[in-house]
């Protein structure tokens, strides 16, 4: 895997990670609920209890991890606003609950980038309030796109 690039200008988080793992694979890894449900989780410790999906433009999508220290819920949902299998996702992005970001609405734009037979997976997360949420936001994403590489494309 490549280092992630992390940029916090502008209201915008971009990261990026590459995968041994051909772009279909890591877009379908992105788009499939049972998938999601082995990986997309912010620390290793947590869990995945639900992945909701609408895939379609106009579908929308909810998804939640567990923190069983704490006990809390993180959920998020959204709505698909352009999908091109194996391209690129772009969805909005809203926390549930009443976190100090819970019911902002953001914007997520996901390109998956193939190279032979290894993947790019390169990360906008755009209209975020403030620097904290860009921090937040980054550390999250460095989190799921750690789970991604070690639970579903581990290194040989």
């Amino acid at each position: 895997m490549s280092d992630v690039d992390v940029d916090v200008d502008a209201g915008t988080v971009r990261l990026e990670r590459t995968y041994d793992a051909p772009a279909e694979a890591v877009f379908d890894a992105w788009t499939n609920p049972e998938v999601l449900r082995r990986w997309w989780r912010a620390n290793p410790a947590w869990s995945v209890p639900s992945a909701e999906l609408d895939l379609r433009v106009g579908g929308r999508y909810r998804l939640a991890m567990h923190d069983p220290e704490s006990g809390a819920d993180h959920a998020v949902f959204g709505t698909y606003r352009e999908i091109d299998r194996p391209q690129r996702l772009v969805y909005s992005w809203t926390w549930e609950g009443d976190g100090p970001y819970a019911g902002h609405e953001s914007l997520v734009a996901v390109s998956f980038v193939p190279d032979g037979d290894r993947t790019t997976v390169v990360i906008e997360h755009s209209e975020l309030l403030d620097a904290a949420s860009r921090e937040s936001h980054a550390h999250g994403w460095n989190g799921v796109l750690d789970s991604l590489g070690a639970d579903v494309f581990p290194s040989a």
